[in-house]
């Protein structure tokens, strides 16, 4: 009997062995999956307005810990310990801030650091002293640059609107944003009219294409005509492609912007004195692929949503003046040609047309095999 108990006795105490070890082995389990969803990250809140900007910037303990070299975040969690530290946490985290009007550093003026018992979270509030508020502001936060996988989230609001909401990483720590009002309407036009410029200037299908179309010649009023239809086509699919209501593929639209150019040139070719004149329909045609190509282009540069209006007119008027500066070069020196030799000028656009047809088959053939 005593031996029969024993044995229940021994195998109760294994069972219960058992029972703590798997307890303990779900505890660390639990504690591993909390320590994971506690990632630390920080959030940051900028409020612009005139003559003076707030930034907020709320803290895990543990960045908040580091950022002043403390062992434990215990030393900076709670109300006591925040207002102990709060002067040290202010002046270790600005230098970390970068805020700059696009050119000039704007200067933070720590004010407060405190504890935010419903966040767990360290509040370290600076703020921002000018005349008026900038057009266009560069933010850039490297609030914990050993940690890789620290996320700061940005929210930037002015007059109670959102205007920028972004995800500052280790690799991407920084964002541009334009404000509201006459000066970062301003800022936009001073950024996009040079880029929709620079893209015509260093795109030469577009050039080629515009070439090809004011060949023929024509009266100023003949040849603007032809000009603003392409702008009028590429400004349409310009703007449905970048509010995302159509996209179609680069594979697609660059072989087309090249057949385009082709196209071009055999009317060129095929056209004969006394008949209508194709290229202002011609013009919006293609211009509305060519506005796909400006997109893509547009896009990678980044496309600021709040200032979206003002930044798609702005690119369009920056490649319509682009393309006045081709035609304005490019005309008188076709009419030239025709005013000095009448009779040799046919054969040179001829040539012209040629080489035209040349390019965009030669461009055509690349894109499809690189597409493909």
């Amino acid at each position: 009997m005593g031996e029969h108990v024993g044995v229940a006795h021994v195998r109760a105490d294994r069972a219960v062995r058992r029972i703590a070890a798997w307890t303990g082995l779900a505890l660390v389990l639990m504690a591993t999956a909390a320590a994971a969803h506690d990632q630390p990250f920080s959030h940051a809140r900028l409020d612009l307005a005139p003559q003076r900007t707030q930034l907020e910037i709320q803290l895990h303990p543990v960045d908040a810990a580091a950022l002043i070299r403390m062992g434990s975040p215990d030393s900076v969690t709670g109300e006591p310990p925040v207002y102990r530290h709060a002067r040290a946490l202010g002046e270790a985290l600005a230098p970390r801030i970068a805020f700059t009007d696009g050119r000039r550093p704007i200067a933070l003026i720590w004010e407060q650091a405190r504890w935010d018992a419903g966040r767990r979270r360290v509040v370290v509030r600076y703020r921002a002293d000018w005349r008026q508020v900038p057009g266009r502001i560069h933010f850039e936060a490297h609030v914990a640059p050993d940690d890789p996988q620290h996320e700061t989230f940005l929210d930037v609001r002015q007059g109670g609107r959102v205007l920028r909401q972004a995800v500052l990483t280790k690799d991407k720590p920084a964002t541009d944003f334009y404000t509201t009002g006459a000066a970062g309407a301003l800022a936009v036009i001073a950024t996009f009219v040079p880029a929709g410029m620079h893209h015509i200037f260093v795109g030469p299908d577009h050039i080629l294409f515009l070439i090809g179309l004011i060949l023929l010649g024509g009266s100023t009023r003949r040849l603007l005509t032809v000009v603003t239809g392409f702008t009028i086509g590429h400004s349409v699919t310009l703007a449905l492609a970048t509010i995302g209501i159509v996209n179609p593929p680069g594979r697609v639209i660059e072989p087309l912007i090249a057949l385009s150019i082709v196209w071009v040139g055999i009317g060129n070719l095929r056209s004969r004195e006394g008949e209508g004149d194709w290229r202002i329909a011609a013009a919006l045609g293609f211009g509305l692929i060519h506005g796909f190509g400006f997109a893509s282009v547009l896009r990678g540069f980044g496309l600021p949503k709040e200032a979206l209006g003002w930044s798609l007119l702005s690119f369009n008027l920056g490649v319509e003046a682009g393309q006045a500066c081709i035609v304005a070069l490019v005309a008188p020196l076709l009419g030239l040609l025709r005013h000095r030799a009448p009779v040799a000028a046919p054969r040179w656009i001829a040539a012209a047309s040629w080489v035209v047809i040349a390019a965009g088959g030669y461009w055509f053939v690349e894109r499809v095999l690189a597409g493909g």
